[in-house]
This record gives C-alpha cells, structure tokens and sequence, in this order.
C-alpha cells in the first residue's frame, strides 16, 4: 500500500510529526551504522572537529535519518541508486565505501557486477571502467582482510 493510506511511520521512517532532532540523529546513526558499519562510523565521529561537525550532524540527520529509514525503497534498491550516482558524479571513495555497504545491505558481487554494467550504458564506458577497478579492489581488500 503507497501514499496517504500507509501511516506516517511507514510513509517517513523516522521523521514523524513530533520527532525531535535528537530522535532523527539516533534513527539514522543507527542505519548508517547497520549500513556502513561501526569501524568507518567510529572512523568519521573520531575525525569530527570544530569545522565538520555540523556536516556529520546533517548527514546522519538528513540523508541516514530523513531518506535512508524511509520504507519506500529496500535497502538493496538505495544501494543500487547510490552505486549508480557515485560513478555518474566520479566520486570514487564514495563508490568504495557503498560497495561495501551494498555487500552489507545484502546484494551480492554479480548484482553489483550487473549496476556497474547498466552504469556504462548511461554513465558512460571511462566512468564504468574506474567503477569496475573499484569494485575490484574492494572486492580484493575484503577478500584478504580477516
């Protein structure tokens, strides 16, 4: 069932009618630490200054708590959206780090192998062979890291 039917948890995730912020931040560090995982979220909070602080706070509030909790999508399926922008903008670290989230959200190396290969048809060929070699190398690093 879609639109104004569902209730607003299922509609919104975490960002209800009377959330506060701190309900918000806390909904979405924890899907971006069941995403991305503890080690790269201990990571970031540990780098966090004076300077990026307000950057960690809006990610984990906007795009962890505000779209990554919404029901609307699985977890594969943003997975797969956000595979397909890192390589049509080229943010290669980015790519890195939401391959292995994929692998997490529990798609699998030939249905990341097939997004790289849709990804060369409309993010075009140079864009698709960086992402593969990417791809390749996080595949490489997990495959030799206990």
């Amino acid at each position: 069932m879609s639109g104004a039917g569902q209730d607003g948890a299922q509609r919104h995730g975490v960002v209800q009618p009377g959330a506060t912020s701190r309900d918000i931040y806390d909904g979405g560090m924890a899907v971006r630490r069941e995403v991305l995982g503890d080690t790269h979220v201990d990571r970031a909070n540990a780098s966090k200054d004076d300077f990026t602080d307000d950057f960690q706070d809006m990610i984990t509030r906007i795009a962890w708590g505000g779209i990554w909790t919404r029901p609307g999508l699985s977890r594969q399926m943003r997975s797969a959206v956000t595979i397909t922008a890192m390589v049509a903008h080229g943010h290669w670290e980015e790519l890195a780090m939401h391959i292995r989230a994929a692998l997490r959200n529990g798609l699998s190396r030939d249905e990341i192998k097939e997004i790289l290969l849709q990804t060369a048809i409309y993010c075009g060929v140079p864009s698709a062979n960086t992402a593969f070699k990417t791809a390749q190398q996080v595949f490489r690093e997990m495959d030799t890291t206990p």
